[in-house]
């Protein structure tokens, strides 16, 4: 694995390892970030949810008149308050293509839960596909996904505590 296969990115929240789980699982929603930047629909209206199991998916549904949804990935591993792995393909990614997202949920200080996210795959995607956005495989892209994923955990976080993000 390469330095620009992966990126990986680390938060605390306020939870133990099996409460941090579902927050990352059940809730998804509630902590994902909504706008065109960290949603597949482009603006549309939508709801995140996880089939929970493994086998299940990643979906963005859609609660716009036209109905649907996106399928983000499947679900290859769901250990719940130790470990979730799962495919993530972006909108633009040709029928087949996937990176995977693994997430580990650790005990910390105080009944924290250290949640360690790491993306993985990239090497995957042709380093002139769009969702590069131009960076091909420079620290630049490296630093564009983990700042993306940064944000998604740091809203994790703060709806951990019962914040408003």
């Amino acid at each position: 694995m390469s330095k620009t296969d992966c990126v990986r990115v680390t938060t605390v929240v306020a939870a133990d390892p099996a409460a941090a789980f579902e927050l990352f699982t059940r809730e998804v929603d509630a902590w994902w970030r909504r706008g065109p930047r960290f949603r597949h629909g482009l603006g549309r209206p939508s709801v995140m949810r996880f089939d929970g199991a493994e086998g299940g998916r990643l979906l963005e549904v859609y609660t716009d008149e036209s109905g649907g949804a996106f399928e983000v990935g499947r679900v290859l591993a769901w250990k719940p308050a130790d470990r979730l792995v799962f495919e993530w393909r972006g909108n633009n990614f040709e029928p087949g293509l996937v990176t995977e997202v693994e997430v580990r949920f650790e005990p910390a200080p105080g009944g924290a839960t250290r949640v360690t996210l790491e993306h993985r795959g990239w090497d995957r995607v042709p380093l002139d596909h769009a969702s590069r956005h131009g960076y091909g495989a420079s620290a630049a892209f490296v630093s564009m996904i983990g700042l993306w994923w940064g944000d998604q955990l740091a809203s994790l976080r703060v709806h951990a505590t019962g914040g408003v993000r």
